[in-house]
């Protein structure tokens, strides 16, 4: 299941896994839409800050881009987007309805205002916000039936959404037959989804995954995905092992050091690797919400502290999780047994 690294749960749901799919580079050039040279340049050197982490200074380029050509729906769909790592949603909805009313058949404006209106409804709890969601990834679906990744967020949506907001756990398994249809490696991972999330039966789940990694899949997210699944089953040995063959896609692949580390937290074993390479994580990455959180490296490492009963430095790397997503619930049960404990 797409761990998501956007932590996000209740009502964000499809999109806590919610961005573990990256924008590719086709679809990102599409995103920029008709604009003079001087304002996609704007757009371009956006898009480089915000792959860089850059989001505020984005948010400052784009609006010039927006002065200079204020029908280019490619700068409030990038507007959107940075408005959305910095979790301001309502700004970021804002945004992505005007690239809508611009191109309004745009899939991927749809998928991320969908995704938007998940995270507000998560921060919020707001049952209106979230019923926006579904209909967005449904919309997204219609105008680009071959979109895998908006499928994918609906088909987590119709999973995890109560009914009363759209859930449908029929409709998430229709998701899952399409996407198997248009890719049938992406339907292994489809499949292995739904039958965690929606049957519950993890030994069916761990049997797409290995059909995914005995495929050799040329795109990393796919082992990513994998690992996730099997850290939380508690798998550390599955888990790494799909991280070493992540690895022989892509060696410098930044997300390894989280990976790698979160392994070994798992296994017990290099306890002293496992910390650098959480730290390294942390200290050389953006925190972006298609890639693990620098509130989940923290989180880790509290659990390799409180291991090792380092009682004290477990508890204040719990407290900086939870700064940065409160949301975190095993973070905040394993502090307050700490504080409980030290009292």
């Amino acid at each position: 299941m797409r761990a998501c690294h956007r932590e996000i749960s209740g009502a964000a749901l499809a999109v806590f896994l919610l961005a573990f799919f990256p924008v590719f580079p086709a679809l990102r050039s599409l995103a920029i839409g008709a604009a003079p040279d001087s304002a996609s340049s704007l757009i371009q050197q956006a898009q480089r800050q915000f792959d860089s982490g850059d989001y505020s200074r984005a948010v400052t380029t784009l609006q010039s881009a927006v002065a200079l050509a204020p029908s280019s729906a490619g700068a409030f769909y990038w507007l959107g987007r940075s408005y959305y790592e910095i979790r301001d949603y309502d700004t970021s909805i804002a945004q992505l309805q005007k690239a809508i009313s611009l191109d309004s058949q745009n899939s991927l404006y749809h998928q991320w205002l969908g995704r938007a209106y998940g995270g507000k409804a998560d921060k919020e709890r707001s049952f209106s916000a979230a019923r926006k969601v579904k209909s967005e990834f449904e919309a997204a679906v219609q105008f680009d039936p071959k979109n895998i990744p908006a499928r994918r967020d609906l088909e987590e949506y119709c999973m995890d959404a109560p009914w009363i907001v759209g859930g449908n756990k029929d409709e998430s398994a229709a998701q899952v037959t399409a996407i198997a249809a248009l890719d049938p490696l992406e339907g292994h991972l489809a499949r292995a989804a739904f039958d965690w999330g929606a049957l519950k039966k993890p030994d069916l789940a761990d049997a797409e995954y290995r059909q995914v990694l005995a495929a050799s899949p040329h795109h990393i997210e796919s082992y990513f995905e994998a690992a996730d699944y099997w850290v939380s089953q508690n798998k550390p040995q599955d888990a790494a092992a799909a991280v070493e063959a992540a690895a022989k896609v892509s060696p410098s692949d930044p997300r390894l050091a989280y990976y790698r580390g979160v392994t070994q937290v798992l296994s017990g074993a290099d306890s002293g690797g496992a910390e650098t390479l959480l730290k390294s994580y942390v200290a050389s990455t953006p925190d972006r919400s298609d890639w693990p959180s620098h509130a989940s490296a923290r989180y880790w490492m509290g659990r390799l502290d409180e291991a090792q009963d380092k009682r004290t430095d477990a508890a204040e790397q719990y407290r900086a999780a939870l700064q940065l997503n409160p949301g975190l619930k095993d973070a905040r049960t394993r502090l307050q047994n700490l504080e409980k404990a030290s009292h």
